[in-house]
């Protein structure tokens, strides 16, 4: 297998952990603690409460685990479509103690990825901690809940109140803690303000599009940037009776392989300065044919400071002249949409592949809101104006969410534990705002960016964080 000498060969996983054969009974001196979802971060969480005898609830809208990656999920959350693949390889995708199917391709389809998640659950067999069917409906602060951070989860000292709508009918439980791992890819950001004019087609969100049926034979605008958009287009190019793909900003293209192997698997190690990551990336933009030279528009930043765009199809689909570059949109026009170089193209469907907005809709608004996107968290986990209310995989990583989910599964614990003890309230509001500057200069301004981390840096930060806090943990208990 061919590698680079430049940037060294980073995929560290350990073996299959042996499966849970008998059923773990949860520790009643542990805090009790609510899981929201049951996709790949609430999975991670779940199993990880699990195998720690930590008492919990796992409360799943739908009828099925796996979140985004299952097909037309019944909880209606799910944007996922036919051709839908990973763009993380398996090898960098999956949990640490679980390897994909050394048969899987090197990215997986999205039916492989639901079949994983299935086989995750059976093999740690915590398929019974999970209620289906059941829809979170409200988390409340507890009456009396302090709201110290330095002591968030006290066993026997509830925090939240949450309130569920199931087919045993709606109740109220209180816990501890609450797990929040709804995901962020479910409530499309739709144009705002909506483009002037008039439109007598069709107009559907990413979200909404699930397979090539929805586009044969029609004249195609797809409007976006990112990963969702190129795929829709391609597969409008193959289809449609004619296909547009309109961008206001245009974006580096990346291969996924690289002499042969996943681009993803050159890694750059965590402790490694920044520069070298946005080096790679800039390497792995250089080696491809920049799509402006096909009509596209050209970025106006440079490798590395956007989130990754991927395709292996987009160029083709350019070069057949199958699919026509466009420019962003002045206007709907009835029958058609005019373009800010004055072209018009006919239509009569519209996807809008224009993003997500990061919502709770079980909290209220005054406790907790992400305008733009943009929620500050500590190591992306936790809120220290809300102690006991962590985040799990809400984060956009250069990289997969699913092993970083993991990572934060196993920090919480030891925090519901007591094995972890946070740094001062103070500390952790100067390290969010340091973070969140340094997020601000990698990356160009836009609500997609609001949440980027590298992935070999988060796990190694969050290790690091994690060995502070069990010094910490271990000092104050010397104390006593």
């Amino acid at each position: 297998m061919p590698s680079l000498p430049c940037l060294p060969y980073l995929v560290r996983q350990r073996d299959r952990a042996p499966a849970v054969t008998e059923r773990i009974e949860p520790d009643p001196s542990l805090p009790r603690v609510c899981v929201i979802g049951a996709g790949s971060s609430g999975l991670a969480a779940a199993k990880t409460l699990y195998l720690a005898g930590v008492p919990f609830d796992c409360f799943e809208m739908g009828t099925r685990v796996g979140g985004n990656w299952v097909l037309d999920n019944p909880n209606g959350q799910s944007a996922c479509y036919e051709t839908l693949e990973i763009n993380t390889s398996t090898r960098r995708m999956a949990f640490s103690d679980f390897p994909m199917p050394r048969e899987y391709p090197a990215y997986a389809r999205h039916d492989q990825v639901a079949q994983y998640f299935e086989r995750y659950v059976d093999h740690f067999g915590f398929r019974h901690t999970i209620t289906f069917g059941t829809e979170v409906t409200a988390v409340r602060r507890a009456d009396g809940a302090t709201g110290d951070l330095s002591d968030p989860t006290p066993a026997g000292a509830p925090a939240w109140q949450v309130t569920t709508e199931g087919p045993d009918g709606s109740g109220t439980r209180e816990y501890s803690a609450v797990l929040v791992a709804n995901g962020h890819h479910w409530d499309a950001r739709w144009p705002e303000p909506a483009y002037p004019g008039s439109f007598e087609g069709e107009q559907i969100h990413a979200h909404d599009y699930r397979g090539a049926a929805q586009l044969e034979g029609r004249d195609v605008v797809v409007v976006g940037s990112g990963n969702s958009a190129l795929d829709i287009a391609s597969v409008a190019a193959e289809v449609a009776r004619s296909a547009n793909l309109s961008q206001r900003r245009g974006q580096w293209v990346l291969p996924k392989f690289t002499l042969g192997i996943p681009s993803d698997e050159i890694a750059v190690p965590g402790w490694a300065p920044w520069a070298l990551t946005r080096a790679r990336l800039r390497i792995a933009a250089s080696s491809a044919t920049n799509v402006a030279r096909y009509g596209l528009p050209a970025p106006q930043h440079a490798p590395g400071r956007s989130h990754p765009v991927q395709s292996e199809e987009i160029r083709g689909a350019l070069r057949s002249g199958r699919l026509t570059p466009r420019p962003a949109i002045r206007r709907l026009t009835g029958d058609a949409v005019l373009f800010t170089d004055g072209t018009r193209a006919p239509a009569d469907l519209i996807v809008w592949a224009t993003g997500y907005k990061v919502t709770f809709p079980f909290l209220d608004r005054e406790l907790l809101a992400a305008p733009e996107n943009d929620l500050p968290l500590f190591h992306r986990t936790i809120h220290p104006d809300l102690p006991g209310l962590f985040f799990l995989g809400l984060l956009q990583p250069i990289g997969a969410v699913m092993p970083l989910a993991e990572a934060q599964a196993q920090w919480i614990v030891e925090i519901l534990a007591g094995a972890y003890a946070l740094p001062p309230e103070q500390e952790v509001r100067a390290r969010m705002v340091a973070d969140h500057e340094r997020n601000a200069r990698r990356f160009y301004a836009s609500p997609r960016h609001t949440m980027e981390v590298d992935f070999d840096q988060y796990l190694v930060e969050l290790a690091r964080e994690r060995r502070r806090g069990r010094r910490r943990a271990a000092r104050r208990g010397s104390r006593t």
